[in-house]
């Protein structure tokens, strides 16, 4: 089973590093084709993303290695897509 999709919850300091250090550090992971990284949150000394990564049989461990060593930290794996083909998620409201 390869994982295609994974959904992270990443918070960075304010100031260091810059985001585009973080997306330079998951696209030199060989398995990574594409990355989105979307800020959902700032405060006074963190910034909040969420970090969808995409590519054919992705390395977790590889691509959280890449983001901490940039000196963010990964809080959360919460979505991971896996398989032959991508599933669109259903989202349901509780």
């Amino acid at each position: 089973m390869g994982i295609r999709q994974l959904l992270l919850d990443v918070d960075k300091a304010r100031d260091r590093p810059e985001i585009i250090e973080i997306a330079i550090a998951i696209e030199n992971v060989p398995c990574v084709d594409g990355l989105s990284i979307v800020v959902n949150e700032i405060d006074m000394e963190t910034v909040g993303m969420e970090i969808t990564i995409e590519g054919e049989d992705l390395k977790y461990d590889e691509i959280v290695a890449a983001i901490e060593k940039t000196g963010a930290v990964v809080h959360s794996l919460d979505q991971l897509l896996a398989g032959k083909r991508m599933i669109t998620p259903v989202h349901r409201t509780r």
